[in-house]
């Protein structure tokens, strides 16, 4: 298998050279060290898998999409230090295929690799955890949906995120803001189509992670 690392630290693509180069059927053909060296590479070489730290500087969560719309049957590993749920959610919806963290013991490195070329999703057990933690469906993501532009909200449907990110239900919810229950159904569905969410996890960690709360305040709670 062809493979290609992009980091922009020249120890951590050392480390991941060698511990590559111990299995005999991985070739690594490029190394880059930007973002505009990894996609001039991709334009240039055949690659069937790429171990990239889109958090490493020079590198950005924009260059996922790129690179494959450059190369569609690149499958990409994301070796990263770690990450709070909602980032890594970014990263797999914007078409990253396996996760791993850059602590990872080294037969998971390899094994990361062979898999993914292989077809197959792969996480580390530290990401694996806080995919399951953080209710996220790594199996029904739409990457089509994915999109660099901010996500825009109407101050109805941050309002209605507050709530909802505080425990509260749909009927709940209506008598508060004095709607019907069926208009905050409907504002909840577009809202979770903005985010690109299944669940009422993703509301609560874009809540939290726009400080519309406070993460001690938040309560999961069935949907109603």
């Amino acid at each position: 298998m062809k493979v290609i690392i992009a980091d922009s630290n020249d120890i951590v693509r050392v480390g991941l050279r060698s511990i590559l180069a111990s299995d005999s059927i991985v070739d690594i053909v490029g190394e880059a060290v930007s973002s505009e060296q990894f996609l001039d590479q991709l334009k240039s070489l055949e690659v069937d898998v790429a171990l990239l730290d889109y958090t490493a500087p020079g590198f950005s969560i924009d260059v996922i999409p790129k690179a494959l719309n450059i190369n569609k049957r690149l499958k990409i590993v994301a070796i990263t230090p770690e990450q709070n749920p909602s980032v890594i959610l970014d990263a797999l919806k914007s078409g990253v295929m396996s996760y791993i963290k850059k602590d990872c013991d080294i037969p998971e490195i390899i094994a990361s690799v062979r898999e993914t070329a292989g077809g197959n999703k792969f996480f580390c057990g530290q990401i694996l955890d806080s995919i399951r933690r953080s209710s996220i469906d790594v199996e029904h993501l739409d990457s089509e949906k994915f999109s660099c532009e901010p996500v825009l909200l109407s101050e109805r449907e941050l309002e209605i995120i507050k709530y909802i990110a505080e425990g509260n239900t749909n009927s709940q919810i209506a008598d508060i803001l004095c709607l019907s229950p069926h208009t905050v159904t409907t504002h909840r569905k577009n809202i979770m189509a903005k985010l690109g969410t299944k669940n009422t996890a993703g509301i609560v960690m874009y809540a939290v992670k726009a400080n519309l709360v406070s993460p001690n305040k938040f309560l999961f709670t069935r949907e109603q």
